[in-house]
């Protein structure tokens, strides 16, 4: 790659390209905090390129390919290394065939360690995670493509991060584990989206 980074994303475009973005780590100038760029990985030539950076230095985000082909990256945690930290309520398009990035509407929270589901819909939904004061989420949010917007959807029955959330064939998204105040949860529930 070309820049060092740790707590970022990777997806896989339509194109087969790896786009990477975000996360944290030192640069040439020993600065520590969160990273802009993104770069792509072409599987065929094996070679790394920049693309465009994205509007807000994130990481521990989550970025969902959606069906348009466009990636949305949603939250995650900025520092700048030296002491301000915040939970995102940002979120951004990274579109591959303009190689450029646009903001897109904001969620209602800042999260970060959250999930981010595409669901059979092309809607994404995102849950959980922390905010800011490290308070643990038990919220939900709908992001559609279609209009650029975020909307709120039913909560989680408690706050978790570190989770994972599967689209199953049903439709349903099973949401299980994570950690919160109590330690690590062996509880699992289902979102169904109407």
């Amino acid at each position: 790659m070309n820049n060092r980074r740790y707590f970022h994303t990777a997806s896989l475009l339509i194109n087969e390209k790896v786009l990477v973005t975000g996360g944290s780590g030192y640069d040439e100038n020993t600065y520590w905090g969160s990273k802009n760029s993104s770069e792509l990985y072409d599987p065929l030539t094996e070679i790394w390129t920049k693309t465009a950076n994205m509007n807000n230095a994130r990481d521990s985000h989550t970025a969902s390919l959606l069906i348009n082909g466009k990636v949305l990256v949603s939250g995650g945690y900025f520092t700048d290394g030296k002491g301000f930290w915040e939970s995102l309520n940002s979120s951004e398009l990274y579109d591959p065939a303009t190689g450029m990035w646009t903001k897109t509407d904001i969620m209602s929270d800042g999260r970060q360690y959250h999930t981010a589901s595409v669901l059979t819909s092309g809607k994404v939904l995102v849950s959980g995670g922390v905010d800011s004061y490290l308070r643990f989420l038990s919220s939900s949010e709908l992001y559609d493509p279609a209009t650029g917007k975020w909307t709120k959807t039913g909560n989680m029955s408690g706050g978790r991060q570190y989770h994972t959330a599967s689209v199953l064939t049903s439709g349903k998204v099973l949401v299980t584990g994570g950690y919160n105040s109590n330690g690590t949860m062996i509880s699992a529930e289902l979102y169904q989206y109407q």
